[in-house]
Formats: structure tokens, C-alpha cells, sequence
């Protein structure tokens, strides 16, 4: 059996119901919700019907107690959970009104942060999948960078998902030098195109290009309702978004990711050798299938990605 590790945070996003400011100054209702980037991937998983489990450190606190459930309601292994007393991290979004969310985080002192080193992985564990916060709050980013080297170099498919968040990010040069020194590490990167502007801005600034030069197979740059640019060695390949009404675009990213890992380990290329094999054409069906999947999920509130059930025949 193969088996899918995804490696990061969970928290809650305590969403805005309405903007500040709106009924003659007070405050709107505030609806919180589990997310954290690597959460909302693992749950994408567990409920298209890849073999997955979550690694995290998690808290023991009311919060925590419902990340745990909720992993184990999608079908998300926990074995690989570490359990601490510190709170559990928050981030505070409002929603634009193109639906778009926007982020403020509260992460101080939080559980997550103060991850354990998990040492090596069992042999069915065939893909890992690293991003968002986890690459940027230490101490745990360190603990997270080394899991990625070392799963590189026992030869399993390592993906990552940026997914930039600056506010959390103190020092941006630095964060960009850092992200260009994993790629030598990593199989495929998936971001968006607002990611990508970011991290090629400065002296220390980087492109898809670049990655590729290091030894990345494939990125897959999220245009929103535009689709998924596919930029393999041999070029570059758009693939359309379908026409959804849009509830909010939370987990909208965060559901691509988890479907371009479950299409990929539908097609049995959960390794390294494999992805390097794949042509353009297993590329831009890939794609397909993640905006179908993200699709779903940008028309209903929240991070809720569809289940298998949902999609048809795919």
C-alpha cells in the first residue's frame, strides 16, 4: 500500500461574516472553522480515498481535540500527531467581495510550532507533502526542512505548496533565499500566482524557471477562475477553471494540492522516478482533475472539499 504523509500546521480560521465596520459600526458575528493549509490537504485527501496520515504537533486543547476528530472523520491516520499543552494557532479571516479571503494569525507560543523531529518514515510511506506556516514559524520549520531532505534522499516524492502568507514572514529576502535552497529537495511545487510574483521579487528572488533548473519536475501555478498553468521543462500548458459561483476561496489552493497528490497516486507515480516520467499530457490531467476538485470546494463556505462520492466518475 502506498501511503501519503502531510506535514504542517492545523489551526482555526475564525472568519469575518462581514466586513468591519458594516451596521453602523459593530462588529459582525465571527464563525470559526478548522483549516491550517496542511490540514485542509490531508482532509482533501482522506476524503477522495488516498492512503494518508497527518504529521503535526497538536494541541490538547478544546481546538486540538476537534482537529483530531475531524482528521479521523475524513479517513486522516493520526499516529503521527504529537499532542502538546500549548494553545492552538488562530488566524483571523475576512472575505472580500470577490471572495477572496485575507489573513491575519495569531501564532505566539502555539503548539505546532514546538514540533519533534519524526524521524524516519515506514517504508509504505511513498509521498510527503510540506507548506504554509509550518516552512516559516520556528523552531518547527527547521524540524520540517530536514523531514524534506531526508524523505528527498530515501528517494520518495516530495511536494510543496508555499502558500505565502507575509504577514508571518519577518524577514522576506531571507524567506526567499531559503524557499530557492529546498528546491533541489522537492519534486513538484504547487502555488499560486500571487505566490509566485512574491517569491521572484528581490535580490534573493526566484522563478519557476529556476526551480526547474534545480531539479523540480513540474509546477502548478492556481490563476484563480483562470485555471492551472502546468510549467514542465518542455513548456508551459493552461488548464481552464470550470464556472462555479463562488461562496469564499478558502481551501481553494489547499484542495488542489490534495487532489494533484490523490491523481498522482492514482496513476501510481507517488515516487520521485515516477513524476519524472510523466509527459505533458498525464500533466494537464492532473490538472483537470484539481480544478474539478477545487471547484467544489470554492462553492460552498469554508475549507470543505468534496468527497469521492461527489465527483462522479473522476
Amino acid at each position: 500500500m502506498r501511503e501519503i504523509v502531510v506535514c504542517g500546521e492545523a489551526l482555526v480560521d475564525v472568519v469575518a461574516t462581514a466586513p468591519p465596520g458594516v451596521g453602523g459600526g459593530q462588529l459582525p458575528p465571527l464563525q470559526p472553522a478548522l483549516g491550517g493549509g496542511p490540514f485542509n490537504v490531508a482532509i482533501t485527501l482522506g476524503r477522495l480515498g488516498s492512503a494518508v496520515s497527518f504529521c503535526s504537533a497538536v494541541s490538547t486543547d478544546d481546538y486540538g481535540e476537534a482537529v483530531m476528530s475531524a482528521l479521523r472523520h475524513s479517513g486522516v491516520g493520526t499516529t503521527l500527531v504529537q499532542r502538546r499543552a500549548e494553545p492552538t494557532s488562530l488566524a483571523l479571516a475576512t472575505i472580500g467581495a470577490d471572495g477572496a479571503a485575507h489573513y491575519s494569525f495569531y501564532v505566539e507560543g502555539t503548539a505546532d510550532r514546538f514540533v519533534a523531529d519524526p524521524g524516519p518514515f515506514a517504508p509504505t510511506v511513498a509521498a510527503v507533502g510540506f507548506g504554509t506556516l509550518s516552512l516559516v514559524l520556528e523552531p518547527g520549520a527547521s524540524v520540517y526542512e530536514a523531514t524534506m531532505r531526508r524523505c528527498h534522499e530515501e528517494g520518495r516524492l516530495v511536494v510543496c505548496d508555499p502558500n505565502i502568507r507575509s504577514a508571518v514572514i519577518a524577514d522576506a529576502d531571507a524567506y526567499r533565499a531559503r524557499f530557492a535552497s529546498w528546491m533541489n529537495a522537492v519534486d513538484v511545487v504547487k502555488l499560486s500566482d500571487e505566490d509566485a510574483e512574491w517569491l521572484g521579487r528581490g535580490p534573493n528572488g526566484s522563478r519557476p524557471a529556476d526551480w526547474l533548473d534545480a531539479g523540480v519536475c513540474a509546477v502548478l501555478v492556481t490563476a484563480g477562475a483562470d485555471g492551472i498553468d502546468v510549467v514542465t521543462a518542455s513548456g508551459t500548458s493552461r488548464i481552464p477553471a470550470p464556472r462555479v459561483t463562488v461562496a469564499d476561496t478558502i481551501g481553494a489552493g489547499d484542495s488542489i494540492m490534495g487532489a494533484i497528490l490523490h491523481q498522482l497516486d492514482r496513476a501510481g507515480a507517488l515516487s520521485s522516478a515516477a513524476v519524472r516520467g510523466l509527459d505533458d499530457q498525464q500533466w494537464r490531467e492532473v490538472a483537470r482533475f484539481a480544478v474539478k476538485v477545487a471547484g467544489i470546494t470554492v462553492s460552498r463556505p469554508g475549507a470543505d472539499p468534496p468527497w469521492a462520492s461527489e465527483l462522479g466518475g473522476d
